[in-house]
């Protein structure tokens, strides 16, 4: 009986060792999620801060162009009314 219980609380030491390393690990595990996490906002603000600018001018730009496309459409299709059909297309 002796051996057994000696057995059985060499057992509950090592539990316990155990206990305590995973709690350990949870925690750094825990910090290190964290530390990413907050690393990942940082970054994509930054991305987001850096690229609005860009995509302003390039919906601004987008913008103009549809506006000068539209107007020359506009400008084309009454040049063509106005003319009244006296050009004649080349054969």
């Amino acid at each position: 009986m002796v051996g057994l219980n000696a057995q059985w609380q060499a057992l509950q030491k090592q539990l316990d060792r155990l206990e305590m390393q995973t709690r350990k690990a949870r925690g750094e595990a825990r910090r290190r999620l964290k530390r990413v996490e907050r690393q990942t906002r940082v970054a994509v603000r930054k991305a987001l801060r850096d690229a609005e600018p860009r995509v302003r001018k390039a919906v601004d730009e987008a913008t103009r162009i549809g506006r000068g496309l539209r107007a020359g459409v506009r400008a084309g299709a009454a040049a063509y009314r106005s003319d009244g059909g006296r050009r004649s297309r080349p054969k």
